[in-house]
Order: structure tokens, then C-alpha cells, then sequence
């Protein structure tokens, strides 16, 4: 890890995000299917979240709800005291696939929020902003064939922050990396978030990955979900993945999603 002990940056430039007795199902094959049980949980301003759970209990749901792409069924989702009823900039995603346009160049990929605004004229400064936060200026005219794994979720993030979010809602983003990559990206993602100051709520199947990356993590149960433990990280950065804490709620996290004789 890269990055340093956490800077004194202004929480309010973070979202508050509030989920209370939040519950979700599917339709499948004419019968209900609960993904969600009465959830409770919130994100403070400038907080970073994880949240860890089985394969399929639910947890990309939530985010798909806290994002606004799927309709509320039951409960409340809140950002800075306000219902969520759709997407807005200040909500973004990274997802696990970067999810970028071949034709298009690493810069036009990029400046596709701004120009769907119709901001692109008067902000186009933004764009180049968001590349060097990166560290692609200089592959700005690239094209994603020309990229690796790494490069490509670079550009997917700067993409998000290019609309200067003030909650970034992580989706598995670098499930699909090798694990040097993924171990750069890691530090990556704490240094752009120490630097710009969002809430951050990450989902990912990796226990160790969620304990180097967040202030807290939720621990879900099968589906449909509810939370079974919340882990306090209380350790600054860079955090180091032999610190006994860490050890510890590792441990203590496997056992609660029944792979501690496992491990």
C-alpha cells in the first residue's frame, strides 16, 4: 500500500447516506424471491464502508438501490436527509467490468458524463483533471485496446470523478485484476479517496481487501441479507495485511461467513 495516514479533509464534502428498514425482492418464475430483510445501516460524511457477504445475497442490489437504478420497494434510502429516487451524479458506480466504448478514446470514454449533462463544453478542463488523478494524462488518446486491466479500471474511476461524486459506490472493481495489480489499485483507490474527501461504500468478496480499504465493515448473511457483525477497523494508513488487528477480524469475519475451520 502507497498511501499515507488518512489527511484532514472537510466531511462535508462527503454524502451522508442513511438505508432504514430497507427490504427488496425479485420476481422469479411468477414467485417472490426476498433478496433484502429490513436493513439498517448508514455511511457518515467522508466514511468508507464495506460490505462483505456470500456470492448472490444481495449485496450489488443495495448498491444498484443506493445508485437509484433500481425503484424503492420498501423503506428508506436517504442522502443527506433527502429520498433517493433515481441516479444523480452526485451517486456513482464503479463496476467490476470497466465497461468502456472500443471506438472511443480514453479521453471521449471519460468525458461521456460530462457530455450527457451537456457540460462538455464549459468543463472539459475536468476531463484532463480526472486523467491526471490517475495517473493517464498521457494515454489520454488511447484507445481501451491499448490498455491493461489496471489502466482500463484507472480510466472506469476517473470517469466517476470526473463528475466530482460525493459518494462512490464500489461494485466489485477489481475483482477481474491480478493480485499485484489489484494490490496497486487498492492504494490507488485510498489515495483518491484521502484526496477528494467522498463516502465511499465498497462491495467485495475479498476479507482482507475490505480491511485494508474501509473505516467499517458489514458482515451480510445469506440471502436475503441482514447484517450479522459490524467490524471496526480502527487503524490508520497505510495499513499493513500481517498487523495482528487485521489478523484478527479477518479471522473473526471468516468465521461469521462459516470459513473459519477453512482458513
Amino acid at each position: 500500500m502507497v498511501a499515507t495516514a488518512r489527511s484532514p479533509i472537510p466531511t462535508e464534502r462527503g454524502l451522508r447516506l442513511d438505508i432504514r428498514g430497507l427490504a427488496h425482492a425479485f420476481e422469479l418464475k411468477g414467485e417472490r424471491l426476498p433478496v433484502l430483510q429490513r436493513l439498517d445501516l448508514s455511511v457518515a460524511p467522508g466514511e468508507m464502508v464495506a460490505l462483505l457477504g456470500p456470492s448472490g445475497c444481495g449485496k450489488s442490489t443495495l448498491l444498484r438501490l443506493v445508485a437509484g437504478l433500481e425503484p424503492l420497494q420498501h423503506g428508506e434510502l436517504l442522502a443527506d436527509g433527502a429520498p433517493i429516487a433515481g441516479p444523480d451524479p452526485s451517486r456513482v458506480v464503479v463496476f467490476q467490468d470497466p465497461t468502456l466504448y472500443p471506438w472511443r478514446t480514453v479521453w471521449d470514454n471519460v468525458a461521456l458524463g460530462l457530455q450527457a449533462r451537456g457540460l462538455l463544453r464549459q468543463q472539459r478542463g475536468r476531463v484532463d483533471e480526472a486523467l491526471a488523478k490517475v495517473g493517464l494524462g498521457e494515454f489520454a488518446q488511447a484507445y481501451p485496446r491499448q490498455l491493461s486491466g489496471g489502466m482500463a479500471q484507472r480510466v472506469a474511476l476517473a470517469r466517476a470523478l470526473v463528475n466530482d461524486p460525493r459518494l462512490l459506490i464500489l461494485d466489485e472493481p477489481l475483482g477481474k485484476l491480478d493480485s499485484l495489480t489489484r494490490i496497486a489499485m487498492q492504494g490507488e483507490l485510498i489515495r483518491l479517496w484521502q484526496q477528494q474527501g467522498y463516502s465511499g461504500l465498497l462491495v467485495t468478496h475479498d476479507v482482507e481487501e475490505a480491511l485494508l480499504l474501509a473505516d467499517r465493515v458489514l458482515v451480510f448473511s445469506d440471502r436475503p441479507a441482514r447484517v450479522l457483525a459490524e467490524l471496526q477497523v480502527a487503524r490508520d494508513y497505510p495499513r499493513h495485511r500481517d498487523d495482528p488487528h487485521l489478523v484478527e477480524l479477518r479471522r473473526q469475519a471468516l468465521e461469521l461467513l462459516g470459513l473459519g475451520k477453512d482458513w
